[in-house]
């Protein structure tokens, strides 16, 4: 019995240890795991042994680190001229656009522009016909690809333009997308000349569980064509019906198709991801944009966003709060998945608190119930601040949207949680420009008019083992 007690009393103290010399944890994560170790030791042990700490591996690290240094050093002309913020952006959104370049080196570029598209329907349609329109390569990557109408045609359109001599390149996360990569399609697809690569692969599980985390995901979703087109969004390659969780449906995404020098950037950072999975080299990629002259005078400044494990810790979040300290009159935000960190959670009360018109939407009926009761934890604080709370009941709301002033929009994958924050490769797209701010406002107010505002009345009114339940799923968040 003693040996037992010792043992236990070692391990506990060996975890508590570890947790206590960890610089990158934050006060409440550190909380959240002293919680979880002493009220259930054991399955504590296991689930830090296995989801602690975010460590993607040091060889992947340093590979990452060899790709951007050969892309900085072989693709700088494509990035964009760190100085081009002083005359594109607007000096109150400066830092901001400032401190989205500073994470992956790719500045604001001028003369792009962007179409909204409809819904998932005209998404794929439209994909469809950009990609049966390829003269020279087509790269796609998705964190979901199903088998069903839009995976299906998104893979007969990347066959077809294999066969006719395009370069096809296509690349699926090991976890998302796992029915797809065990099916006859992708075989399909790879007989008929598509190249394919999986972005963290299961083929040595116990490797993974043992050197890293398998909860880490390439939650990206790139389509690049011609280097003339990329589309950025929330919409994986599924149909909004969304088989997996249909009781959820309709999933309501949103999707851009954005033509100009941010499509360069773009190129680039699936690059980074298809050399980190396969080895090869960038020389493989044609690094040439196509001249479109007619943007020149008439297009708006972007930048490409890309954030994951192998970037610096707390560049969304941080980013977030950057873009939504610039706020001067307005800012919506919709997304599916809101566990905020501290420093966004304030950023939005103050600016709220100083007058900012701070809009939020999120889905009334979410498919995480950790998710939904962590999101509800922090109403109270940010209705009492000032901020207006709607909750989608049109099916799932994924939309991950910011638009700020009329003028600035952020338009991407990144979730507002803790798992974007730390745990996912992430793509965005940030931009100035009124129309294209105007058309995804619109969107987001579509969003509202299926949405029920949160009173703050109603959430004081809450029984107390729901306010209870929520605060305790919202304090061992970090763990989950």
């Amino acid at each position: 019995m003693s040996f037992v007690v010792t043992l236990h009393f070692l391990l506990v103290l060996t975890f508590t240890g570890r947790i206590l010399l960890r610089d990158d944890l934050s006060p409440p994560g550190r909380l959240a795991w002293f919680i979880v170790l002493n009220v259930l030791p054991y399955f504590g042990i296991a689930v830090y042994f296995l989801f602690g700490e975010i460590d993607i591996g040091k060889r992947a690290v340093k590979r990452h680190d060899q790709i951007f240094d050969e892309i900085r050093n072989n693709a700088a002309d494509f990035m964009g001229d760190k100085a081009n913020v002083d005359h594109l952006i607007d000096a109150i959104y400066r830092p901001a656009f400032r401190y989205a370049a500073s994470i992956n080196g790719f500045h604001t570029v001028d003369g792009n522009s962007a179409e909204l598209l409809a819904d998932g329907d005209a998404t794929r349609a439209r994909l469809v016909a950009d990609i049966d329109a390829a003269t020279c390569h087509v790269h796609v990557l998705y964190y979901i690809w199903l088998e069903d109408d839009t995976g299906e045609d998104l893979a007969r359109a990347l066959i077809r333009a294999a066969q006719r001599g395009v370069t096809c390149r296509a690349m699926a996360d090991g976890l998302g997308s796992r029915s797809l990569i065990k099916s006859a399609l992708w075989q399909e697809m790879q007989a008929a000349g598509v190249e394919l690569a999986v972005a963290l692969s299961f083929k040595n599980l116990l490797k993974t569980i043992l050197l890293s985390r398998f909860d880490l995901r390439n939650h990206r979703k790139i389509t690049v064509i011609d280097a003339r087109i990329t589309y950025c969004g929330s919409q994986n390659s599924a149909d909004a019906e969304f088989l997996p969780k249909a009781k959820y449906a309709p999933w309501v995404d949103i999707m851009l198709r954005f033509a100009g020098p941010v499509v360069a950037q773009n190129q680039l950072l699936f690059a980074s991801d298809w050399m980190q999975a396969t080895g090869q080299s960038l020389d493989r990629f044609k690094l040439t944009l196509e001249p479109q002259t007619e943007l020149i005078d008439k297009g708006f400044p972007a930048q490409v966003m890309g954030v994951g494990p192998t970037e610096r810790r707390g560049a969304t979040p941080q980013l977030f709060a950057n873009l939504i300290a610039s706020a001067e009159t307005e800012l919506i935000i919709s997304t599916p998945y809101f566990v905020p960190n501290t420093a966004l959670l304030e950023a939005l009360c103050a600016a709220a608190h100083r007058g900012v018109a701070v809009t939020l939407i999120y889905p009334k009926v979410n498919d995480s119930w950790i998710v939904s009761a962590a999101s509800r934890s922090y109403y109270h604080q940010l209705l009492d601040a000032g901020c207006v709370i709607h909750e989608f009941k049109g099916g799932l709301l994924h939309a991950k949207t910011l638009t700020m002033d009329g003028r600035v929009s952020l338009i991407g994958s990144s979730n507002l949680d803790l798992r974007s924050f730390d745990l996912n490769y992430e793509n965005n797209i940030l931009l100035q420009d009124v129309a294209t701010t105007q058309a995804i406002r619109e969107r987001q107010l579509s969003y509202l008019a299926s949405s029920e505002i949160v009173e703050l009345a109603s959430v004081l009114a809450w029984p107390y083992h729901t306010r209870i339940w929520n605060n305790v799923i919202a304090t061992i968040g970090p763990v989950l």
